[in-house]
């Protein structure tokens, strides 16, 4: 298991926001290469299953849960799968708000084109300090081209703040 970082983890980009909120759309787009290798990630070999990949560090204070979208428009390798979650980056998990891999979405495919549904019963909550947005692999080694993209609401609470 190898811990990936994703282009967007290294330089951000949020793509939309309410004119009238602190309501944000992060776009993390995925793409592998023919070989499975994460294009524009620190890894230059194929992600393997139970690789973690860091999409994105956001800060103590954002409010998270409130909708997601998973959108495969290339299919991956046969047998993929990807969960979405995050986790503290300072590697301590909080009692009050733990830490899941699955926070976002369970385990679905990505090896069919679609839209994936999220999880229905998460509760938005707002980070009690900074956490990194993860994607986990799983299913199967990648071997072939994909493209997917992650879309997730959140909400700046205008409290503290990533380093």
């Amino acid at each position: 298991m190898a811990d990936v970082m994703a282009a967007e983890a290294v330089h951000g980009r949020f793509t939309a926001s309410a004119s009238y909120g602190n309501l944000t759309r992060v776009d993390f787009p995925m793409e592998t290469n023919a070989s499975g290798v994460l294009i524009g990630s620190n890894q230059k070999t194929a992600l393997l299953n139970g690789d973690i990949v860091y999409l994105r560090r956001v800060p103590k204070g954002t409010k998270i849960g409130m909708g997601t979208d998973i959108v495969v428009s290339d299919a991956f390798t046969a047998g993929t799968t990807i969960a979405l979650g995050f986790e503290y980056a300072d590697g301590v998990d909080d009692a009050g708000f733990p830490e899941s891999d699955v926070f976002f979405h369970a385990a679905g495919t990505t090896a069919a084109l679609g839209r994936l549904n999220t999880t229905p019963n998460v509760e938005p909550k707002v980070l009690p300090k900074d956490a990194w947005i993860i994607a986990t692999v799983g299913g199967a080694n990648h071997a072939s081209a994909g493209k997917m993209n992650i879309m997730l609401d959140i909400e700046f609470q205008g409290i503290g703040s990533a380093e």
